[in-house]
């Protein structure tokens, strides 16, 4: 795992199978694209991997967005929060009021969205701490903030940093403003909020009309290659019946500990990775008829 970021609903294990979709893609000097990168699972993996040279980092949300942007452009500042601030639940009430009062960017508030993220249940910024306000619980509130495990997780990233870029915009904006400057050597993947339990994760959640949005740049104006991931719900089934689509199980842990059925919808079903490269590389995704 080299995201620093614990995400609902993260997609970090499908790095393998994404990986293997570009190669057979033959895409050289790839930039991969994620529109909604939340914790970036995926991006982090192919870019530190060697699979992709570049990537693009894209989050409306402007804690999420903070959070990148400062490891891009302040990771030794970062690194120093990281290193001196108290995990304390006093100090995770300051946090918390950094991170709801902050309307732009700053170091405060992307340490603020990882303290949060790491704090928090299940990593959700609008959740209560772990071990609860009192810290009676059997798990207490430092239980995943292990400063060196984080401080060389942002060293790595930091030494890419070049590689990485970072933006909070608008996804039509995105796609048709600021993804042309990157050529064509492309390859994007969206995960989009869920469309089921999209406002109890997340705080840009997206309503039907904006899942109509999505699908239609999509399917007019998007030339490359493309997958997205997305709850298993009729509508979705529905809004991209033109397109293949497989059934898979995910595991995640974001207040359910079982397996979530997703949807896996490909611009064309031929990149996808066979059976015989899943088995040689050891991708472990149950895809479903």
């Amino acid at each position: 795992m080299y995201s620093p970021l614990r995400y609902p609903g993260g997609k970090s294990r499908l790095s393998k199978f994404i990986g293997q979709a570009i190669c057979n893609l033959q895409i050289h000097n790839c930039t991969y694209i994620e529109p909604f990168a939340g914790g970036a699972g995926v991006a982090l993996s192919l870019l530190l991997d060697g699979v992709v040279e570049n990537i693009v980092i894209n989050d409306y949300d402007k804690a999420i967005y903070s959070f990148w942007r400062a490891l891009k452009q302040e990771p030794t500042a970062l690194i120093e929060k990281i290193q001196s601030t108290p995990i304390t639940i006093e100090e995770w009430h300051r946090q918390k009021e950094i991170y709801v009062n902050s309307t732009s960017y700053s170091i405060d508030l992307a340490f603020s969205t990882l303290f949060l993220n790491r704090t928090n249940r299940s990593g959700i910024l609008t959740a209560g701490p772990i071990g609860g306000y009192d810290q009676a619980g059997d798990w207490k509130l430092d239980v995943r903030f292990d400063r060196d495990a984080l401080i060389s997780k942002v060293e790595k990233m930091a030494e890419r940093r070049k590689n990485i870029f970072v933006y909070n915009k608008d996804i039509i904006s995105l796609l048709r403003n600021y993804i042309p400057h990157f050529g064509n050597q492309l390859f994007i993947y969206f995960d989009p909020p869920y469309y089921k339990k999209g406002q109890k994760l997340y705080k840009n959640f997206f309503t039907p009309t904006d899942h109509k949005r999505i699908h239609d740049v999509i399917a007019q104006e998007i030339q490359v290659p493309w997958i997205i991931t997305y709850d298993d719900v009729d509508a979705i089934s529905e809004l991209y019946q033109d397109y293949t689509m497989r059934k898979f199980d995910l595991t995640y842990s974001a207040a359910n500990k079982g397996t979530a059925s997703e949807l896996m919808i490909f611009s064309d079903i031929e990149f996808c990775p066979t059976p015989e490269q899943m088995i040689a590389q050891k991708i472990n995704i149950n895809f479903r008829e």
